[in-house]
């Protein structure tokens, strides 16, 4: 069939929109799984489980295999085989946008369990969702977490995926992708080439497949997907700038906070007072600490080592339980002397000698670093809660005013050997629990003035005033 001209407007030929159709809709389907698969080959099934607790545990069953408030999560990539990857990110991140758009899969679950709402997660990126994704098909099939640290004959743990494979299943199908893409368009050319023989003109011979990668289309597109994967890593990396989630590091003394907060059940504002009272909650002095440890000399976990390293900062000798006159001017060698001496006082068996060198030497390296050659003075905590500096928290207003339990922000601290960061602190995540958090009014001076709150909770016309609903969204709360 040749091309028609009438009244100047031109009729394809089938031939070529047809070729061109499929080439266009096959570079859309390589783009779209090139993306994905960047997001599955990145994911972390320990920044999974660390995810899933900090936001879905709460609704979830943690075995994902009973529902709990909302539905069970194993087997949830199977539910959503049928539909693109895209569409179970856009479900985890907004599912009213999804149940609004009329998406039939969104339409099921929300039948099954209207009225109950899933939270929204906008600020998750792919990479997390995978991450969450593999650690709810690790829990469900039972390989995670590992039940053996035994590392077998592959070279990989017993228990675990070996994560190394589907890597190399990610690539082997990119590489076929792109062959498919390379095959599909010499068919193209060849196809053009043929409509050309047939309308009677003069074809250039088929281009080789070296032509056809070098051409000014390929490179152009090579060129276009560079810079959309280069964008979109970029973005991703930008977002994730300064988040540690997660984040655990080795403190100079080893503080067990299962051990003060859970077995002793110390108030966590006994030792963080500024949380009630001011914009930090504040790293407790060592004098706070000598509260207790005036009298309780020797620890039940690590014995004199670790309490020896609060002495030697501030002074404190706890032969003699005095503290030592003009402490800072003291030479190294004379404080050396001094706590070994009561370490050695404290060796119930074995090389009492060898043990308080030991015990020393770790001290030394706790209570000095390169800037700070002695170990006299404060104790240098690492910092591991910490928002941008153009982000304002005030912990008052939510200790005080709002009520709000440590726990909420830093998960179950009391839990916690070595404390880490729990909730990834993202302005998302912050937006979230504004929407979701009811004001505590009842007895609550500080909501007094929301006269018209409290008389519609009096007559009945709402159950509840969330923190969006007094101003919690508004930039300049956080953005001043």
């Amino acid at each position: 069939m040749t091309t028609v001209q009438v009244r100047n407007y031109v009729i394809p030929n089938p031939l070529r929109m047809c070729s061109k159709a499929i080439l266009s809709k096959f570079i859309f389907l390589f783009v779209a799984l090139t993306i994905s698969w960047s997001a599955q080959a990145a994911a972390d099934i320990k920044v999974g489980q660390d995810l899933f607790k900090a936001n879905c545990a709460s609704c979830h069953n943690k075995n994902m295999k009973d529902n709990l408030t909302g539905p069970a999560l194993g087997q949830l990539d199977v539910n959503w085989s049928k539909y693109p990857r895209t569409d179970l990110y856009k479900w985890i991140r907004s599912s009213s946008a999804m149940i609004a758009a009329g998406h039939p899969r969104a339409t099921e679950l929300w039948g099954q369990w209207k009225p109950t709402v899933m939270t929204p997660f906008p600020a998750l990126t792919d990479e997390q969702i995978e991450s969450i994704l593999l650690y709810v098909d690790g829990v469900y099939k039972g390989e995670y977490p590992p039940k053996s640290k035994e590392v077998n004959a592959t070279g990989v743990k017993d228990g675990a995926k070996d994560t190394g494979f589907s890597s190399y299943i990610y690539m082997a199908l990119l590489f076929i992708l792109v062959l498919l893409a390379v095959v599909l368009t010499r068919i193209v050319t060849n196809l053009n080439h043929l409509v050309d023989v047939k309308e009677g003109k003069t074809p250039a011979e088929p281009k080789s497949i070296y032509a056809i990668l070098t051409s000014k289309k390929v490179i152009g597109f090579v060129i276009f997907a560079l810079i959309v994967l280069g964008g979109y890593t970029t973005v991703q990396n930008a977002v994730a700038l300064g988040r540690q989630q997660g984040y655990e590091p080795e403190q100079p003394i080893k503080f067990s906070h299962a051990l003060h907060a859970g077995t002793h059940k110390i108030d966590c504002q006994y030792c963080h007072d500024g949380a009630r009272r001011s914009k930090q909650s504040i790293i407790p002095a060592a004098n706070t600490c000598m509260n207790c440890h005036r009298a309780i000399k020797k620890g039940s976990l690590h014995g004199t080592g670790e309490l020896t390293k609060i002495f030697a900062s501030i002074g404190y000798n706890p032969t003699t339980d005095k503290y030592i006159d003009n402490y800072d001017k003291m030479s190294q060698k004379d404080i050396e002397s001094i706590y070994k001496k009561w370490i050695v006082s404290n060796v119930e068996e074995g090389d009492a000698t060898a043990a308080a060198n030991e015990q020393w030497d770790e001290i030394r390296k706790s209570l000095t670093n390169e800037q700070k050659k002695n170990v006299q003075g404060p104790i240098e905590w690492k910092l591991i809660h910490k928002e941008p500096d153009h982000v304002y928290f005030n912990h008052a207003q939510h200790v005080t005013a709002g009520k709000v339990a440590c726990q909420q922000c830093h998960g179950k601290v009391e839990e916690m050997e070595v404390v880490k960061q729990y909730a990834s602190l993202s302005m998302g995540w912050c937006i979230n629990c504004h929407r979701q958090t009811a004001v505590k009014f009842k007895d609550n001076k500080y909501y007094d003035d929301y006269t018209r709150y409290h008389q519609e909770m009096k007559d009945g016309k709402r159950d509840k005033v969330t923190v969006e609903e007094i101003g919690g969204l508004e930039c300049q709360k956080c953005h001043y």
